[in-house]
């Protein structure tokens, strides 16, 4: 009789280690031939979808990049920002390159490489409205939520209203909407949402605070880590890095 019950539970175990996943040291990602990226796909112009459904932008650029350092094969899979790091946790990807700034709270569950760039939150709004921290005082102000940018904005002092999107794309619909009276969000991205919007005039105010970018690995993979870092300060010496961001940007956003 307790045989078959033994082996039911076995079975259990193994269908609930499946469903969890498993994760995989670097000897195993090498092993395999592949580097499984997690992104998010809804923030240009890091990682987004294109006109014709693909995956471009400035990160996958990079991480593209890393994995041909690595001798692998870049597999991307693409969720909501606030599960990626879950995701990770839960050994769906191998690395998540998702512009995640570096912060002390993440670095208590996941491990971070060199930074990849640096940027920070800024204050996107519509002709008239408010470009300062103070002038955010009484104001509704659009972020994405789980971000440093929401974390950013619940710091001024005063701030009328806080509303948070899954995506950045929906926070700035919501100001060109009239819906909210600024937007927060990495200086770049504004930078794109101005050029792509000429007919709404954005204006950018106040840098509210600088950050590090990095790639996000899971905690206490080591030598993952150390790989990463290493194909990371390959593409800085041979030029690789300083060619993307040029194409991207026109100048190095290291």
């Amino acid at each position: 009789m307790r045989k078959p019950l033994l082996l039911a539970v076995v079975a259990l175990v193994a269908l609930t280690l499946l469903a969890a996943g498993v994760a995989r040291p670097w000897t195993a990602i090498n092993r395999s031939g592949e580097l499984i990226i997690g992104t998010e796909g809804q923030f240009p112009p890091f990682n987004y979808f294109d006109e014709r459904n693909q995956l471009v932008g400035f990160e996958i650029d990079i991480g593209n990049a890393l994995a041909r350092a690595l001798g692998l094969r870049p597999v991307w899979r693409t969720g909501a920002f606030d599960t990626l790091l879950v995701g990770l946790q839960q050994d769906l990807y191998d690395i998540v390159i998702a512009s995640f700034a570096i912060t002390a709270e993440r670095g208590q569950i996941v491990d971070f490489s060199i930074p990849h760039y640096r940027s920070g939150g800024i204050v996107v709004t519509l002709p008239g409205g408010p470009r300062t921290a103070a002038e955010l005082r009484g104001k509704t102000v659009g972020v994405q939520v789980a971000t440093t940018y929401a974390e950013a904005v619940e710091r001024v002092a005063g701030v009328g209203r806080i509303n948070t999107y899954r995506t950045d794309p929906e926070a700035l619909q919501e100001l060109l909407n009239g819906r909210v009276d600024a937007w927060v969000t990495d200086r770049f991205v504004a930078l794109e949402a101005i050029a792509g919007n000429p007919q709404a005039r954005l204006v950018t105010g106040d840098l509210l605070f600088t950050e590090e970018i990095a790639v996000a690995v899971g905690k206490g993979n080591r030598q993952l880590l150390d790989n990463v870092n290493l194909a990371l300060q390959t593409i800085f010496k041979d030029g690789t890095y300083d060619r993307i961001s040029r194409e991207r940007f026109g100048a190095s956003i290291r």
